[in-house]
């Protein structure tokens, strides 16, 4: 596959993922939606399903990498890192793309709730604001080794199912019932490990929406959490290193 179709392919693909997620955290979060309150239930099956859709969409393209902790398992697998930025640059702007729409598409929803009078009333807001977690995750309790320890953990999970179980018959991607596996490996990840932390596992996912975040006009939204975000990057890139070095020693 050529670098442009990496690009094309990883852009598309991590901005429907980013889209279908983040617009379930829209639909459950915020005041004015149908599926307000929904619960963590729905928000595991809609990052399941939205990582199911967005492979199937663009696997043919790029190996619908669309995280960059798989395209470094991958590339530790492999021993080549060649296309290694061409995929982190493809995820980066996809998941920058998918959370502008996610906003376009709830437009009057934070609107709604961003000016009810629990958010318009208060003094301005020192820490992460009201509508952040619809962008990007964070802790329930912030315990820094914890937190970060549990986005490795949930990353080894993920990127060695993606690697012994979801690869394509190339081994640069995922392949049809990889796609699916990967999907429910997602949805197990977020039901048994995302109680800590909002299970970011993939730095894409939660920075590229969280400068967006950190971009958008949006009334009384607080900060973007700076400080903890480095976990949900750093935390994926160690995870995935990890399965990588768990796969060559025992599956390879």
């Amino acid at each position: 596959m050529s670098s442009s179709d990496i690009f094309l392919g990883e852009t598309i693909g991590t901005a429907v993922l980013i889209l279908l997620g983040g617009g379930v955290c829209a639909a459950v979060t915020l005041k004015g939606s149908k599926a307000r309150n929904a619960g963590w239930l729905a928000i595991t099956f809609g990052w399941g399903f939205a990582v199911m859709t967005a492979v199937y969409m663009t696997a043919s393209l790029s190996g619908a990498h669309l995280n960059p902790a798989v395209t470094v398992g991958i590339a530790i697998k492999d021993g080549e890192w060649g296309d290694v930025p061409v995929y982190i640059a493809g995820q980066m702007l996809g998941a920058m793309i998918g959370a502008v729409l996610v906003w376009v598409a709830y437009y009057g929803q934070f609107q709604a709730h961003l000016a009810d009078p629990e958010a318009s009333g208060q003094k301005p807001i020192e820490g992460p604001g009201p509508v952040l977690g619809v962008f990007s995750t964070g802790p329930e309790i912030r315990n820094t080794w914890q937190n970060l320890a549990t986005e490795i953990i949930g990353t080894v999970v993920l990127v060695l199912a993606v690697l012994t179980q979801g690869l394509n018959d190339s081994g640069k991607g995922l392949g049809v019932i990889g796609a699916l596996i990967t999907a429910f490996v997602v949805v197990s990840i977020g039901l048994s490990l995302g109680g800590p932390t909002g299970y970011a596992i993939n730095p894409a996912r939660d920075l590229g929406p969280r400068i967006v975040h950190a971009l958008l006009p949006l009334p009384h939204k607080g900060t973007s959490d700076w400080s903890y975000a480095w976990i949900p990057v750093a935390g994926p890139l160690i995870g995935g290193a990890i399965a990588a070095g768990i796969y060559n020693i025992a599956f390879a």
